[in-house]
C-alpha cells in the first residue's frame, strides 16, 4: 500500500490569508510556510502557472519545510498551451511571445521558446528535486487540448523535454476520460512515463470531468479536488471554486483512494476548493476519513 499524502492546492491563497486560518504570529511568508508544513505534508505551488519561478524561492522552501515535505509545482502556462501575457517572462524572452500565445489554443507553437522556457523553469526548480523535495510537476492542459495527432505530439515534447522529471497530468477536456476512450488515454500516459491527475467536481456541466480514477505510474498517483459549484467555467474565481465538501462526499472517496493507493507507491489528495479556509477545512476532514496507517502527515 502506497503512502497518502493530503494537503491543498496553495497555503498563498488570497482567500486563505483572509480567513484567519493562520494565527496572527505567523503572518510572514516564512510563518505562514512552517505553520502549513506542520499540519500538512504536501502542498500544490500555483504561482508557478503565472511566473517563472526562481532559485532563492526553492532555497527558501527548503529550508522553511521538513525533510519529508513535498512541494507539487504547477507548469508554467506557457508550457501547458496557456495564453501568457508578456509580462510574464524574463524581459528578454517578451520579444518571442507572439500574438498567438495570448489567444486560446495558439501557444503550441515555438518550440524553441518553450524550450528556453523550461530551461529556466526547471533551472530554478533544481535544488527542490536535488533535495527530494519536488513531488511532481503538474501539467494542468487546458479545456481546448483535446484527444487528437496535435495534442499528443505536444504531449510527447513535453516528456522529451521534462526528461528525468517526475510529471503528472491533468486534462480539462472532458473527452480524455470518457469511458470509450479512458484505456486509451491512461495507456498514453503509462507510455509516457507521467502521472495521471483524477478530479473531483461538479458533474452537471457539458464541461465536467468525468470522475475516472486512473493510475498510470508506479511511483505517483494524484487526485485534484475542485470542489462541486455550478459555476466551474464561469463566474469569479471565488463563486468557481466556492464549497466545503460534506462528510458524505468526502467518504465516497475513500474507497477510490485506497484503491488508487494500493496501485502506486505515492498517492497526492489535494484540494483546490479556496474559498476562504475550505481547503485547509476539507483536507484536514478527509485525512481523519483515511485511515492512520495509510496516511501520512501532520497534526491536522
Amino acid at each position: 500500500m502506497g503512502k497518502v499524502l493530503v494537503g491543498t492546492c496553495s497555503w498563498t491563497d488570497k482567500a486563505l490569508l483572509a480567513s484567519g486560518w493562520y494565527p496572527p504570529d505567523r503572518g510572514d511568508p516564512e510563518g505562514r510556510l512552517r505553520y502549513y508544513a506542520d499540519r500538512f505534508p504536501v502542498v500544490e505551488v500555483d504561482a508557478t502557472y503565472y511566473a517563472l519561478p526562481s532559485t532563492r524561492n526553492s532555497l527558501l522552501w527548503i529550508e522553511r519545510t521538513p525533510e519529508d515535505f513535498r512541494f507539487d509545482v504547477k507548469a508554467f502556462s506557457l508550457l501547458t498551451g496557456h495564453p501568457t501575457a508578456p509580462n510574464a517572462l524574463p524581459a528578454d524572452l517578451r520579444a518571442h511571445l507572439t500574438r498567438r500565445h495570448r489567444r486560446p489554443g495558439r501557444a503550441y507553437a515555438d518550440p524553441g521558446l518553450l524550450d528556453e522556457v523550461w530551461l529556466r523553469f526547471g533551472g530554478a526548480l533544481e535544488p527542490l528535486r536535488r533535495a527530494g523535495r519536488l513531488g511532481t510537476l503538474l501539467f494542468q492542459f487546458p479545456p481546448w487540448f483535446a484527444p487528437g495527432p496535435r495534442s499528443q505530439a505536444f504531449l510527447d515534447r513535453c516528456r522529451e523535454r521534462t526528461e528525468g522529471w517526475p510529471v503528472a497530468v491533468e486534462f480539462r477536456h472532458p473527452d480524455w476520460w470518457r469511458r470509450t476512450r479512458r484505456a486509451a488515454t491512461a495507456a498514453l500516459l503509462s507510455d509516457l512515463g507521467m502521472a495521471a491527475v483524477a478530479v473531483d467536481m461538479v458533474q452537471t456541466l457539458p464541461a465536467s470531468i468525468p470522475p475516472a480514477t486512473p493510475v498510470t505510474s508506479r511511483d505517483l498517483a494524484v487526485v485534484r479536488f475542485h470542489g462541486r459549484n455550478s459555476a466551474w467555467g464561469s463566474g469569479t474565481k471565488e463563486e468557481r471554486f466556492r464549497h466545503l465538501y460534506s462528510e458524505a462526499e468526502l467518504a465516497e472517496w475513500v474507497p477510490r483512494l485506497k484503491s488508487m493507493a494500493d496501485r502506486t507507491e505515492e498517492l497526492h489528495v489535494l484540494f483546490n476548493n479556496c474559498c476562504a479556509d475550505a481547503a485547509v477545512r476539507s483536507a484536514a476532514a478527509m485525512r481523519r476519513f483515511l485511515e492512520p496507517s495509510q496516511v501520512t502527515g501532520r497534526r491536522g
